[in-house]
């Protein structure tokens, strides 16, 4: 079993910054990717970035420039570093990692992030 716990979630002002973060209870090695999703109400969840085991990354057009994915193996941990926040960047914010023995994928139960000014 995997557990992913997010925190960091916030209100901000629009241009502002946060740093979302994603505690693994195993080792970041044992999954082949993980990644941030977000939904906002009334909308389907999305991808917003991802970094796999070799450290390729991949960002949603509406965030390259503006976030930054990484992850610290000591820590079992991922984060999301997001500078210059819109309005629209509103929702909640979800970890996803997949398991790279089974493929079986896991969610953590969100963090929700609020840019208003």
């Amino acid at each position: 079993q995997v557990q992913l716990v997010e925190s960091g979630g916030g209100l901000v002002q629009p241009g502002g910054s946060l740093r979302l973060s994603c505690a693994a209870s195993r080792s970041i090695f044992s999954f082949s990717d993980m990644g941030w999703y977000r939904q906002a109400p009334g909308n389907e969840r999305e991808f917003v970035t991802s970094i796999t085991r070799a450290n390729s990354t991949n960002y949603a057009d509406s965030v390259k420039g503006r976030f930054t994915i990484s992850r610290d193996s000591a820590k079992n941990a991922m984060y999301l570093q997001m500078n210059s926040l819109k309005p629209e960047d509103t929702a909640v914010y979800y970890c996803n990692a997949r398991l790279l023995y089974s493929g079986a994928n896991y969610w953590g139960q969100g963090t929700q992030v609020t840019v208003s000014s």
